[in-house]
């Protein structure tokens, strides 16, 4: 026996059966070593009828070796004071509920504590997505349901119900706005992998032995493979046009050619800012994105297009609010107006990104340089410490937004079979 430290934890060797590293500075209190590798803390005491407990405290990594001292100093104390928390937490958990749970977890995820894609904290927007889901889906078919008590056939029986549009309805989301709430199999299937990852912290936590969510069968995902062909280039164009002398809003048509120019996702565009815009160096620094900081090579039509922008004094923003400091956060509803009047149905922002990406496809790119013009996670250039991009990139993204914009004038630019649209 030896006092326990993060050294003779992270040191202990995993064997083929689970042994206890017991610590020589505090009685009862030790770590266990798992044959998978996994170290758990635990405390030993004797409750007040004189009967042994073992207690949970938590993970080695989510824990600090002293800071699961200190919990277990404080049950060896509550303990010689007469309580019991093993039973106390064993109350709690029989008695939890599913809304119970979500509110622990979104808890949780508000400091930081829960992370999201790359290992990182959830951001604000994801959070507010996270509650969205906990109130118009979870919480109303399975929120009084013990969890405890929640099994597989209740998590089946929870995405067909989303599934049909049990929980669709149309809720108001400020004095002018709504939001209309739909089921389905993507909605389903959504509202699923996040209850799953609910679940999974309850593991974590001990609160439950097994995730339920597991082997439950979901409809897959499916990859949104709509693209842009030359015509509809040309059509949304026409539209952009129409809209600019119709008086549409020019954070609108400009929000609107930046997508098409540039392959960002909606989020970025809106929340580009000045700073963020590197025309020396040929790319968009952006602090900000689904992938963390992510360094974009851009195409010369882009910046063409940015030098005709107004800039507006005390407001960062590319494209500043109509009203107010911010950004202008009506792209995405601007964004419809201009595909219907162009005539696209099922064209998203999102398409325009993977029409980008799918020209560049046309052009003979590389997937590695077509990711790395994208900012995907597998890119080349989304590294932290990345300054200067490869000016074969900055060529590839200036040809592919040059054959964008072409297009979308109506002129056929390079000769470059476009492929048939996939609908």
């Amino acid at each position: 026996m030896a006092k326990l430290t993060k050294q003779i934890v992270d040191a202990a060797e995993p064997k083929a059966k689970a042994y206890f590293i017991w610590d020589s500075s505090l009685l009862g209190f030790a770590c266990r070593i798992h044959p998978t590798g996994k170290r758990v803390y635990y405390v030993d005491y004797r409750n007040p009828h004189g009967g042994r407990r073992r207690m949970t405290i938590g993970p080695h990594g989510k824990l600090t070796t002293e800071e699961a001292r200190k919990l277990a100093l404080q049950t060896l104390g509550d303990a010689v004071k007469g309580e019991d928390r093993a039973l106390e937490r064993a109350t709690r958990r029989r008695a939890l509920t599913v809304r119970e749970l979500c509110d622990q977890y979104m808890e949780a995820a508000e400091k930081g504590l829960i992370f999201g894609k790359g290992r990182r904290p959830k951001k604000p927007i994801t959070i507010a997505q996270d509650r969205a889901r906990i109130h118009r889906h979870i919480a109303p078919l399975l929120g009084r349901k013990l969890v405890k008590d929640l099994t597989k056939a209740d998590v089946a029986r929870f995405i067909r119900d989303v599934t049909i549009g049990k929980t669709a309805t149309v809720e108001r989301t400020k004095p002018r706005g709504k939001a209309v709430v739909t089921g389905g199999a993507g909605t389903a299937t959504r509202a699923a992998n996040f209850l799953g990852a609910i679940l999974a912290y309850a593991l974590n936590e001990g609160i439950v032995e097994t995730n339920v969510c597991h082997g439950v069968a979901r409809k897959a995902d499916e990859k949104r493979t709509r693209r842009m062909v030359f015509d509809e280039y040309s059509a949304f164009g026409l539209a952009l046009r129409e809209a600019e002398q119709a008086g549409e809003t020019w954070q609108a048509v400009a929000g609107a050619r930046l997508l098409a120019l540039t392959g960002l996702r909606l989020g970025e565009v809106v929340k580009l800012r000045w700073p963020e815009v590197d025309e020396r160096g040929g790319c968009f620094r952006l602090e900000d994105t689904k992938e963390g900081r992510s360094t974009r090579p851009v195409g010369r039509r882009a910046f063409e297009l940015l030098a005709t922008l107004p800039r507006i004094d005390g407001c960062p923003y590319v494209l500043p609010a109509v009203r107010g400091a911010g950004p202008f956060i009506g792209l995405k509803h601007a964004f419809r107006r201009l595909a219907k009047r162009a005539g696209l149905a099922g064209v998203t922002p999102h398409t325009l990104r993977h029409s980008f990406a799918s020209v560049a496809g046309d052009l003979d790119y590389s997937e590695p340089t077509i990711a790395a013009m994208l900012g995907h996670a597998a890119g080349s250039v989304t590294g932290r410490y990345i300054h200067h991009l490869d000016s074969v990139l900055i060529a590839a993204a200036s040809r592919v937004a040059a054959r964008v914009d072409a297009a979308m004038r109506g002129e056929s630019g390079e000769v470059v079979p476009f492929a048939v649209s996939l609908r």
